[in-house]
């Protein structure tokens, strides 16, 4: 087996742990966020399916490379999963503008979570060194598609921190709308992500 095949191969693991995970992270914050009445976790627990579908995407990119599939083949699986991930996006995006706005309405503070907490908690230890094997291999491997997920894995840290300070602040202080809030701050980068994932999509 030739060194690029076992980076591709290595890199792929990374992925697969990175799928894994987030979808864990989706399974347990929509839960809660439904169960609590949490906008924010909602959202952050929404935004995890794309960062799965991320690394769905690249497990299908990098096991192409592996076998052996032409150029032509791995430049459309590329715009493909662009696309995909862009439309992901602006779906997200969609659905935390509509919880926001029904927050705004309701004017409730949702109730605390413990498994809440603790998925936004573990993500804080776990992104850090997913991030890192995923910079890792795009670096060995010269992959640009590699280091973009790991910068939005990267991301997804300051993510979480804000969601945390919304949730801990209508704890401590009964602010009801430090959950929209926290909700809503989310909105500017999955934005951008959505349209970046866009316009590449499109030059691909």
């Amino acid at each position: 087996m030739s060194d690029r095949k076992k980076l591709l191969k290595r890199s792929r693991w990374v992925e697969t742990a990175s799928l894994i995970y987030n979808t864990c992270e989706v399974i347990v914050s929509v839960t809660a966020g439904l169960i609590t009445g949490s906008s924010a976790l909602i959202s952050w627990g929404l935004d995890s399916t794309v960062e799965a579908g991320s690394a769905g995407t690249m497990i299908w990119r990098l096991h192409g490379e592996e076998t052996g599939i032409s150029q032509k083949d791995l430049q459309r699986r590329k715009k493909i999963a662009l696309s995909v991930i862009s439309a992901a996006f602006w779906t997200v995006v969609a659905f935390i503008l509509y919880e926001v706005y029904s927050k705004f309405q309701e004017q409730s503070a949702p109730e605390f979570s413990v498994f809440g907490i603790g998925i936004l908690v573990l993500s804080l230890l776990v992104n850090p060194f997913l991030a890192w094997g995923k910079y890792r291999y795009g670096k060995k491997l010269d992959a640009k598609s590699l280091k973009y997920d790991a910068k939005d894995t990267l991301i997804c840290q300051y993510q979480t921190i804000v969601v945390l300070i919304g949730l801990g602040l209508v704890e401590m202080f009964g602010w009801w709308w430090a959950d929209p809030v926290a909700a809503l701050a989310i909105v500017p980068y999955v934005a951008w992500e959505g349209f970046k994932a866009g316009r590449d999509a499109y030059k691909v």
